[in-house]
């Protein structure tokens, strides 16, 4: 079955951080998650004042992260001991499970400064897993070209063709892809059946499924139940990002940096912040 729109969105102009403007895809009271995803921003500026402030150091627990850089250089660092620098077309996966404390700060004070962040739930028996990170420069993300030319980085995940994406997570067997294709390029994806998926344009517009749906740039699309993504580019050169991942199906509570499944759980998570536990 090929999977349709279901709903389209055009996001929540919000700013997080120490004054970070984004646009807030998912994780607003249009469309408060589509699990596992909790939470999908898009920045994306070349005023250095919408970005400068970043992200001072703040916690996390009970779930994961997943930073996409498209332009600009971004510094992360933890009280673990971790540090790295995202670049274009790099990626940072962070695993909080338990407990960490890190900041994301730019490494630049002009320019561009663009990419996603993509919160992912992690299940309650993995909640407080050990934290740890996974960094990607943008070499080691394989880039899988097609016959026609289309262009499909692979971030987490395999293509029909079997290219494989760098990233690790075995707990909701997540694929997320930028893809680039020309005009009136085709593009299809196999999922899992009881994935919940969405994609966004970056740029262009798309022809999705069998109702052929138009998706314009800066627009979010929910995606029916289906095991097929399919899509044509039209008139214009277009660049979209595709993520598809198993829902977990359990009780959510959540609170500012802090996601697990009960209430208690949460006080639990502020008490051994404040504790120095992270």
């Amino acid at each position: 079955m090929i999977k349709e729109i279901q709903q389209i969105s055009k996001g929540m102009p919000t700013s997080d951080g120490a004054g970070v403007k984004m646009t807030r895809l998912i994780g607003t009271p249009e469309i408060d998650m589509l699990d596992p995803f909790l939470m999908l921003d898009y920045f994306g500026t070349e005023n250095p004042d919408d970005y400068i402030s970043g992200f001072p150091s703040h916690p996390h627990r009970g779930f994961e992260t997943m930073t996409y850089m498209i332009a600009g250089h971004m510094r992360h660092e933890d009280n673990h001991g971790n540090s790295g620098l995202l670049k274009p077309g790099g990626i940072q996966w962070m695993t909080a499970g338990k407990g960490i404390v890190h900041s994301e700060m730019p490494e630049q004070v002009s320019g561009e400064m663009r990419g996603f962040q993509l919160w992912i739930n992690l299940p309650s028996y993995a909640k407080m897993t050990p934290a740890g990170y996974q960094d990607y420069e943008p070499e080691s993300v394989p880039v899988e070209t097609a016959a026609d030319g289309s262009q499909t980085r692979v971030i987490v995940g395999k293509t029909d063709q079997g290219t494989v994406g760098p990233v690790v997570n075995n707990f909701v067997h997540p694929l997320f892809m930028d893809v680039h294709l020309k005009p009136d390029q085709t593009w299809s994806q196999t999922v899992n059946a009881a994935d919940n998926s969405f994609m966004y344009v970056i740029d262009g517009e798309l022809s999705v499924g069998e109702q052929k749906r138009t998706l314009g740039q800066g627009s979010l699309a929910i995606l029916t139940a289906g095991e097929t993504i399919s899509l044509q580019a039209k008139s214009k050169a277009s660049r979209f990002i595709v993520g598809s991942a198993l829902p977990i199906n359990e009780p959510i509570a959540r609170h500012g940096p802090f996601v697990m499944n009960t209430q208690a759980e949460i006080k639990q998570a502020f008490e051994d912040f404040r504790q120095g536990l992270f």
